[in-house]
């Protein structure tokens, strides 16, 4: 009898044991690893979305990019000579005007020119030389890396 009764008893411990609400020690990492892998695949998709401009197709060059801290000021010249100025599409009248506007270093400021590669060589000349003629002295042409063969 002795024995049944021990044997009872600590079936009743047990029971008690697993009625009480110790704390968990263990992270459950899965719902982490997923909602981290979603995220990884969302900035995936929506980066090459990110792109501003115009979208135009840029010639290609083995010059090596350069490292700019501030954001330029983007002059894009499209295939049919449309002039953009960041996003807004302007004339060639009222290109420095607008620059004006956008530049916050006056003419210190770093003017990017983006010509598409079907460009008029000389639509886009003529807009660097605008830009010359007005005093800006920081432009640079937009390429894409060339592709080695």
């Amino acid at each position: 009898m002795g024995a049944g009764i021990s044997r009872g008893s600590a079936v009743r411990r047990r029971g008690r044991r697993r009625g009480r609400s110790e704390p968990m020690s263990e992270i459950n990492v899965t719902p982490l690893v997923d909602v981290m892998l979603v995220l990884l695949i969302v900035f995936m998709v929506a980066a090459p979305l990110l792109t501003v401009g115009v979208p135009i197709d840029l010639p290609q060059s083995q010059a090596k990019s350069l490292n700019t801290e501030s954001e330029p000021v983007t002059v894009t010249v499209t295939a049919d000579g449309q002039i953009y100025v960041l996003e807004e599409l302007v004339d060639r009248s009222t290109l420095l005007s607008k620059l004006d506007e956008v530049a916050v270093n006056g003419t210190e400021e770093r003017i990017y020119v983006r010509g598409d590669n079907v460009a008029d060589y000389g639509a886009v000349m003529r807009v660097m030389g605008q830009l010359s003629g007005a005093g800006y002295s920081k432009i640079g042409l937009i390429t894409e890396q060339e592709q080695s063969q």
